[in-house]
């Protein structure tokens, strides 16, 4: 990776975490803000705790990410020549993959083989599922 693709990839990193610094945590509002309102609409509690479930995920995901580009940027700071450099092969991972996720740790053929397969069995009898 040449100075200029690790300057390109420092920017987008510092740009991702003010964003994700910026944003801050979605807010999750209680399920009865009110005890009195409770009984006013069926709908509204199953729909609020959905509501909850998302930020909640949400909430977690940018924490994750937010770990992840600052990782990347000590990286960066500490070991500059060793940035884009998968860390389970130390084979270099593809620009296009750090153009998409410039906090990637991996390249592609390492987290193929950490992530688990998303294939479901197929049903081969009625009685597979009985």
């Amino acid at each position: 990776m040449t100075s200029a693709q690790r300057a390109q990839m420092k920017k987008a990193l510092q740009e991702l975490e003010a964003q994700l610094l910026g944003k801050g945590a979605r807010k999750v509002d209680p399920n009865r803000p009110d005890e009195s309102a409770v009984g006013s609409d069926e709908d509204e509690q199953p729909l609020n705790e959905m509501l909850q479930a998302i930020a909640s995920s949400r909430n977690r995901s940018d924490a994750e990410v937010l770990v992840r580009v600052q990782h990347a940027l000590e990286k960066l700071a500490s070991d500059p020549d060793a940035f884009g450099e998968c860390e389970e092969c130390d084979e270099e991972i593809a620009l296009g993959r750090l153009k998409a996720m410039p906090y990637a740790e991996l390249c592609v053929n390492c987290q193929s083989k950490k992530d688990p397969s998303r294939t479901l069995p197929t049903r081969k009898r009625l009685t597979d599922y009985v």
